[in-house]
């Protein structure tokens, strides 16, 4: 099959008013459902309250019903003597008896107040005192009260008649009690839009199955049924769809029974890519849209098949969030019921430079980070291939399709993914390690929330220079004394030590070309570097790897040079899956990925923190855990050594 092209790209506003044009989305109707059965529902009407709430005066207490007035002047010294009245109004009870100038009447929290009273003072504030005399139970009070204090009017909630709940809201656990508190057994809702969710390809495999090289586990499936689900439609799945025009337009028809068809994958101009092939075979308007001025998702496909709404979201998980979101998500909200969702936009200064392709409007998603200043956006550096990138990222910046980079320092405008931008309690920037992992997770346990971007050790430095973290790990050697880390130390800048780590050769322990191998770091590289037919994997400039890399090669390109990781892991998972041969990484990875390891030299990696950040608690505690024993044994476990005398602020 020929390789075809998007030659016809439309910009996001026409693919919107394409779609828009022919869906005409509107709710598909109402229907009454148990309140039980009413969560997560969307209200198809305004809701009035039919009575007051509550529905009488009712005390908020315990203590005693009583006319205010009474009580005036009040004092520990001389308090007021009352009588109290032969009836106790515990919840649920009628009063019978009113109450006159000088009497009160024992009340429970809920009790009905009595006619008379105007107020209710609380039992801590009273003293029993029987009247010897006549026998009488009395009350002192020490202490005044105002005219309806202790009291919940009746209406004082809601009044009779008052608008509650508004059509178009979702109804949570909030919305149900309310609704329960005005005694409402039923509810009126918009029906529930049924849409049908299908992956198709035949590298696609569910998750819980073995993975191999060549498969991707379908996390489209399940992203985007909840992310419908979440609009308050039904999720019908129907699985995987092996890459076969007569089993995909099978599966299809039958899908199209249903409100909206969202098929993933198969949306491209590449071999293989058969679903917008399906779909051109309808004749009822079919393909409205194929191929969209976006990164990511260009080859997104919007269709009206036999009055039925569909669209084709590319495979990527990342592409296929976006296009979701921006152009099936308000759709579904409409079917749904919903309200259009405003967006929340904030302010932020881009710290490094992202480059963009002209011609095409690009969704970048960034991580906030909170300074002095405001706010800083990083960009989360993952493609439209991501699984994480939208659940770990705080928002995304939308380049003009026309615009080739924002230059570093330049402000732009963040679409925030929740409804406000929250910064951690404590924030990690800079080179990633196992032991580093281990310990953000032992810090979470503390109720301490922290987040942690992966940027290598020179953009933590950095970072931590412009105040942008609280800590910045790094393991950086300084050219020609082979020290790490001190020679950052500014009077702005503290250096606490952490641990050292091995890192050494990495290659594959079944690969005969190293057999014979000598276990000399000179002599290991020259036979490397001699061999063309053995390549290395590299590490991304910036990282500490990186630097120990180039001071071992000078001037040398290895077959692979220009091949970069991002992570020790990705170096392991590259020479275990024979892409690469050899690489450096830490021992731990190595250990873990069943390869061979030849150390080369501990690093040490500590952290770097701004003098202005290092007493705060969070900061304070991040250090604590280093000395801990129990904490300094498991980084042992992680093939990790901690020196405690090292341990300095």
């Amino acid at each position: 099959m020929k390789q075809q092209q998007f030659l016809n790209l439309a910009t996001a506003g026409e693919a919107e008013e394409k779609f828009w044009d022919a869906v005409k989305p509107q709710p598909l109707g109402e229907e009454l459902v148990l309140l039980e059965k009413s969560h997560g529902r969307i209200l198809a009407c305004d809701v009035l309250a039919r009575h007051n709430v509550p529905y009488f005066d009712r005390s908020n207490f315990d203590g005693f019903a009583l006319r205010a007035e009474d009580t005036f002047g009040a004092q520990e010294t001389a308090p007021v003597l009352l009588k109290l009245n032969p009836e106790i109004l515990a919840c649920g009870v009628i009063p019978k008896i009113d109450v006159t100038p000088g009497t009160a009447t024992p009340i429970s929290t809920g009790g009905v107040l009595p006619r008379g009273a105007d107020g209710v003072v609380m039992i801590e504030n009273t003293f029993p005192d029987e009247n010897t005399y006549s026998g009488e139970n009395q009350i002192k009070v020490v202490k005044p009260i105002a005219p309806s204090s202790g009291v919940s009017l009746a209406g004082s909630d809601i009044g009779a008649g008052e608008v509650v709940l508004r059509i178009g809201e979702y109804l949570g656990y909030r919305e149900t009690g309310t609704l329960a508190a005005l005694g409402e057994a039923k509810v009126k809702v918009w029906k529930k839009p049924k849409v049908a969710v299908i992956s198709s390809g035949n590298e696609l495999i569910s998750p819980g199955e073995q993975m191999e090289i060549g498969k991707v586990y379908d996390s489209n499936s399940t992203l985007i049924a909840h992310a419908v689900e979440e609009l308050g439609c039904e999720a019908v799945r129907f699985g995987i769809v092996a890459d076969n025009d007569t089993q995909i337009e099978k599966v299809l028809r039958q899908a199209l029974e249903l409100d909206f068809v969202l098929l993933s994958g198969g949306t491209s101009k590449g071999e293989g890519d058969l679903n917008y092939q399906v779909f051109e075979n309808f004749q009822k308007l079919g393909v409205l849209v194929h191929g969209v001025s976006l990164k990511p998702g260009k080859p997104l496909c919007l269709a009206l098949l036999e009055e039925t709404p569909a669209a084709i979201l590319p495979g990527f998980p990342t592409s296929s969030t976006f296009t979701f979101h921006k152009f099936i998500a308000p759709v579904l909200r409409v079917m749904a019921g919903l309200e259009l969702e405003r967006s929340t936009y904030i302010k932020a200064k881009v710290p490094q430079r992202i480059n963009s392709e002209k011609g095409r409007t690009e969704f970048n998603l960034v991580h906030l980070v909170h300074n002095e200043n405001g706010f800083s956006a990083y960009s989360t550096g993952k493609g439209s291939g991501s699984i994480t990138g939208f659940a770990r990222a705080d928002g995304f910046m939308e380049i003009p399709r026309n615009t080739e980079m924002l230059e570093a320092g330049e402000i732009t405008n963040i679409h925030l993914l929740g409804k406000t931008a929250r910064p951690p309690d404590l924030m990690i920037i800079g080179s990633h390690c196992v032991g580093l992992d281990f310990l953000i997770g032992e810090i979470k346990k503390l109720g301490i929330s922290c987040k942690f971007l992966a940027v290598g050790s020179t953009s933590g430095i950095q970072a931590a220079q412009r105040g942008e973290c609280d800590l910045a790990g790094t393991h950086l050697m300084e050219k020609g004394s082979n020290q790490y880390n001190h020679h950052l130390l500014t009077p702005e800048i503290a250096l606490i030590k952490g641990y050292r780590r091995s890192q050494g050769l990495l290659f594959r322990k079944d690969d005969s070309r190293f057999a014979l191998i000598e276990n000399n770091v000179e002599k290991t590289t020259r036979q490397l570097i001699e061999d063309q037919n053995l390549r290395m994997i590299n590490r991304n400039l910036g990282s500490g790897t990186r630097v120990l890399l180039d001071r071992i090669l000078g001037d040398r390109r290895p077959s692979g040079f220009f091949q970069e990781a991002k992570s020790h892991n990705s170096v392991a998972a590259a020479i275990a899956q024979k892409r690469a041969d050899w690489g450096i990484a830490i021992q731990s990875v190595a250990e873990d990925s069943g390869l061979e390891f030849i150390p080369i030299q501990d690093e040490e990696y500590d952290f770097v923190i701004p003098q202005k950040r290092l007493n705060r608690p969070e900061v304070r505690q991040f250090i604590d855990l280093l000395r801990k024993p129990r904490i300094q044994t498991q980084l042992n476990k992680l093939g990790l050594k901690v020196d405690t005398r090292e341990l300095k602020t």
